[in-house]
């Protein structure tokens, strides 16, 4: 079976990993882990009403795809995750540009 959701990596660094979320050609959500020893902590931002199956459906799919090859389940503490519903509203560079919503219509 094919995964329902696609994780786009945008930032690695030695102790953590940013990803956009999507669903077709549908951005989501962003997700931000933090890897601490044996515990993983994960920050959710979802840009879109996903029901409670769809949720558990993609904790899933994150465990299996991405944090489970940092550090399986039987070797870790835990693997904490923080979900929050929101919507990006504008974004900031040091290059001085800004884009909002506005912009892209």
């Amino acid at each position: 079976m094919e995964a329902r959701f696609r994780f786009t990596r945008l930032v690695r660094t030695q102790s953590s990993e940013i990803y956009l979320i999507w669903e077709e050609d549908n951005r989501v959500g962003q997700l931000d882990l933090h890897y601490a020893g044996e515990t993983i902590h994960a920050t959710m931002i979802l840009e879109a009403d996903l029901s409670v199956t769809s949720e558990e459906e993609l904790l899933t799919q994150l465990d299996e795809d991405i944090v489970s090859s940092y550090l399986p389940s039987f070797d870790r503490t835990d693997f904490l995750v923080t979900v929050f519903r929101g919507e990006e509203i504008s974004s900031y560079t040091d290059s001085g540009s800004l884009e909002t919503e506005d912009d892209e219509e």
